[in-house]
């Protein structure tokens, strides 16, 4: 979740260094790890009815609260940075959750170079086969920000959590939509994050930022899996409460396209707004360059508040929110599945 403005603007650099949405040098802060938060509840919380997931009937059978199950799971685990004891069990975490759905699941471990040192990192990568060739890949980063006490609620255990219930939904014998002819791949992703850290501000670069996304997008070129995706679809920070995801410059207008008139269909164009901002530095800005068609799923509205600090928590995230984003994501793929190259 790169939101950081790369315009150099003094004042703001300490937020905007992380979030990279003034360039396609896109920035996210990195921390030094830390334990977990003493005062991080680690259990969901209760919350409003305006706040609660609506039945998963009415979402496509995507089920929001269950979702929120696996994101306070995750938070529980506390500070999440790559290379981390926590981001190991973490990755457990998520590796017996696919397993248990049914999905067939690949790990690429890999050893990235950073400005702090070697970091071992993992990506996660479910897939559920179609009957045809083509991809759609849908991604998520699992790691959290190397800032002290940071256990990530938002950034970045609602995108993971949203994922989990989609492989939930896709993998098992669940009434999900399934694809007509696409294979579905689901890729859980390490060292979004940058790893240097300075002040408490995570220092992004091109090049200390978004390693996972950098190293599945050259395996998937190199093994010529990459000429098969027909579309990329991103979630970073789509859990807050109050919920708003403005287009990103960057994305692929069709897709783009495609996924807010869905929104809009079902009701939700007032979460998914017409406005633009970005570009933003992302998972997705690696498929990008390749030229796969992707799209940037991510609410922006947080930095300057919680976003890459100690405050974001599970108070800040709801079950309806991630119930909004799992609802457009079925709805979307069988349109992605259907529309020609």
């Amino acid at each position: 979740m790169a939101l950081g403005f790369l315009a150099s603007l003094s004042g703001l650099a300490g937020l905007l260094a992380a979030c990279a949405l003034g360039s396609s040098n896109a920035e996210k802060p990195a921390p030094a790890e830390t334990p977990a938060a003493a005062a991080q509840p680690t259990s969901p919380m209760t919350t409003a009815a305006a706040e609660a997931a609506p039945p998963a009937a009415q979402t496509g059978g995507f089920d929001g609260a269950q979702a929120f199950e696996y994101l306070a799971r995750q938070v529980a685990f506390g500070p999440r940075p790559a290379g981390s004891p926590a981001l190991s069990r973490t990755q457990d975490y998520i590796k017996g959750q696919l397993t248990s759905f049914g999905c067939a699941v690949d790990e690429d471990n890999f050893t990235a170079q950073t400005p702090i040192g070697p970091i071992r990192m993992k990506n996660i990568l479910a897939k559920v086969p179609g009957s045809g060739r083509e991809i759609i890949l849908l991604l998520t980063h699992y790691d959290t920000v190397r800032i002290n006490n940071f256990v990530g609620a938002n950034d970045s255990a609602s995108s993971t959590a949203v994922m989990l219930e989609m492989a939930r939904l896709y993998c098992g014998p669940h009434p999900a939509d399934k694809l007509r002819t696409a294979n579905l791949w689901i890729a859980f992703l390490d060292g979004e994050e940058a790893q240097l850290v300075r002040d408490g501000v995570a220092q992004w670069t091109d090049e200390d930022s978004v390693y996972g996304s950098r190293e599945l997008a050259a395996r998937m070129a190199l093994s010529g899996d990459l000429k098969r995706v027909k579309a990329v679809v991103l979630a970073d920070m789509i859990g807050d409460r109050d919920l708003h995801i403005q287009r990103e410059r960057e994305s692929t207008p069709w897709l783009t396209e495609l996924i807010w008139s869905t929104a809009k269909r079902l009701g939700y164009g007032n979460i998914f707004l017409d406005e633009q901002q970005g570009p933003v530095g992302d998972d997705h800005g690696p498929f990008i360059r390749r030229g796969v068609p992707a799209v940037d799923l991510i609410d922006f509205e947080s930095q300057g508040t919680f976003w890459h600090t100690p405050q974001d928590t599970l108070d800040k995230v709801t079950p309806r929110s991630l119930a909004v984003v799992g609802h457009v994501l079925v709805e979307v793929l069988p349109q992605i599945d259907r529309r020609g190259r």
